[in-house]
């Protein structure tokens, strides 16, 4: 009769491999990758939005008489948007993510003044062109408040794991640390999409 020798080494693998499951390990692994996933949306949609101003600029710029202050606005607020970059790897600095943020609600709030005193050109209303551009805007900004709140509660669903006892073991046994989200200040802003009135066709 043959007799099985279970190598110890073994034997504590498997029971390494279980503390760890048991303690967290896999979920941090979960929900690291959420996180990782919901910020680079959130850069993605940003990026989308970016995108379109150009576009945005040219139709109006096609417009006889267009406030050249208003316009003016939307162009430095997107070179200045555009200037700053932010990583999926930077998005847990707290002083990038600052001033990224501070940039984007600038780009917003000038692309919201830009419909607002589009309102008072009948010709551009009217084209086609600028009427896409408005669809393709209020969607961006729409999904941008989407995936910032989808950030904010992959941060925060994160952050209880590694202040929640027994993960919170497994999390300084592993070095995970808790992670920066959008400051207080700015989250109340940031779960509301910015205002654009569109108006009437």
């Amino acid at each position: 009769m043959k007799v099985l020798l279970v190598r110890p080494w073994l034997v504590l693998t498997l029971l390494f491999c279980l503390t760890l499951s048991a303690c967290g390990y896999n979920e941090f692994q979960r929900l690291d990758e959420q996180v990782d996933a919901d910020g680079k949306e959130i850069l993605n949609q940003y990026k989308r939005r970016n995108d379109l101003v150009p576009s945005l600029v040219e139709t109006v710029k096609g417009e006889a008489n267009f406030e050249k202050d208003t316009l003016t606005k939307v162009i430095e607020a997107r070179a200045k948007a555009s200037s700053i970059q932010i990583t999926p790897d930077t998005l847990n600095n707290p002083e990038a993510m600052k001033s990224f943020q501070a940039a984007q609600n600038t780009l917003g709030g000038a692309i919201s003044r830009l419909m607002v005193v589009s309102e008072r050109y009948p010709a551009l209303r009217a084209n086609q062109s600028f009427a896409d551009l408005r669809v393709q805007l209020e969607g961006t900004e729409n999904r941008i408040a989407l995936a910032n709140n989808r950030y904010i509660k992959s941060v925060q669903n994160y952050n209880v794991m590694v202040r929640s006892f027994p993960s919170n073991l497994t999390a300084m046994a592993m070095g995970y640390k808790t992670k920066e989200g959008f400051t207080v200040d700015n989250e109340a802003e940031i779960k509301k999409a910015p205002r654009i009135d569109f108006g009437h066709q």
